[in-house]
């Protein structure tokens, strides 16, 4: 019964994180949550440009999702960010794990990030 209750809690947990494990898996490598980033911008500022854009959650989360999927620089609403870093690449990531890590940006305040 204790390995059954044990096993449940630590799944719930699992779950519940994953939307920050799948960013701080994929994102983070590029995206920092500091000001010290080179290689493209961190996610305050795009979390900034999105939500001046699109302040509603699922506007937010289709656009974001959408562009990664296929990013395009006629399509970028961060046209200096394109030139500063260049295009960011095409990834490998389903449309949910985009939805995903998009629905996590939206929420979360990385300002109190460590």
């Amino acid at each position: 019964m204790k390995k059954l209750i044990f096993i449940s809690i630590i799944s719930t947990t699992i779950y519940a994180n994953y939307p920050e494990l799948l960013f701080n898996g994929n994102c983070i490598t590029c995206h920092s949550t500091n000001q010290l980033n080179k290689s493209a911008p961190t996610i305050m500022e795009i979390k900034k440009e999105y939500l001046n854009a699109f302040p509603n959650k699922i506007d937010f989360i289709n656009y974001m999702t959408t562009w990664v999927l296929s990013p395009k620089e006629t399509t970028s609403i961060m046209s200096n960010a394109v030139k500063k870093y260049k295009l960011m690449p095409e990834l490998a990531y389903d449309k949910e794990t985009l939805e995903e890590i998009s629905s996590y940006i939206y929420e979360n305040d990385f300002k109190k990030t460590k």
